[in-house]
């Protein structure tokens, strides 16, 4: 319950329901009907994401991160934004939508053998009518048993969590410049060999089990990347 309450805190950031500080303790249990248990470890959740202040003696402010023009990608909120660090609101144009069989590459990424079937999506992403990204994900057959075509076109974490309860509950992401290959290239309508942000992120739902493993080339102007370190010995 408490993750929930998380997502629905940082929507209200989001929407500008909050807008410089949390409410009290106190409010928010009145307004999320829970205990003060609860409260307390929905706003760690969200402070750890690195999109609280804590200020002693006068509450939790809302981190100016949020407020930023340009876009940002925060690496750190996986665990309470479905599992996408992108910008909300984005539209999708589907490449691909099938299954595959897994080649080497691919079997050595899930730690499966070669030929198990995985779902393939590749889709390009827009925000703001721009293109921002080029995505290729693939998922565990055995996990995910079935994709609807409307998740593939909106937000496939977020039907994965209404449908079969998956959420991610950690990942592995590497980010890196990688410089484009010919089929990369031709989608993005670049150069081929034109270096960009990259991020391939490995996907864990409980008991570490990996369901998803996407591939990332971000193409959207002026893009900010952002982590949040919480020094645990400190809290």
């Amino acid at each position: 319950m408490y993750r929930d309450i998380a997502t629905s805190i940082v929507k209200a950031i989001r929407d500008g329901i909050f807008v410089t500080k949390l409410p009290t303790e106190a409010q928010l249990m009145e307004r999320y009907s829970v205990s003060r248990n609860t409260i307390r470890k929905a706003i760690d959740l969200v402070y750890q994401q690195g999109l609280l202040r804590r200020v002693q003696g006068s509450g939790y402010f809302i981190s100016k991160i949020q407020l930023r023009q340009k876009t940002v990608v925060n690496l750190s909120a996986r665990s309470i934004m479905g599992g996408e660090n992108q910008p909300h609101n984005l539209k999708s144009k589907v490449v691909t939508f099938d299954t595959i069989k897994a080649d080497e590459q691919l079997g050595q990424q899930f730690g499966i053998p070669v030929d198990e079937e995985l779902y393939r999506v590749i889709r390009l992403r827009y925000w703001h009518d721009q293109l921002y990204s080029l995505e290729r994900s693939y998922y565990l057959c055995s996990v995910v048993r079935f994709i609807s075509v409307e998740a593939v076109n909106s937000s496939i974490f977020e039907y994965l969590e209404e449908v079969y309860g998956i959420r991610v509950a950690n990942s592995d992401d590497y980010l890196s410049l990688t410089e484009l290959n010919p089929e990369d290239a031709n989608l993005l309508a670049q150069p081929a060999g034109k270096a960009f942000l990259t991020l391939d992120s490995s996907n864990y739902y409980k008991n570490n089990g990996l369901f998803n493993f996407s591939h990332t080339v971000f193409a959207y102007p002026e893009l900010a990347l952002y982590f949040h370190t919480t020094n645990l010995a400190n809290n």
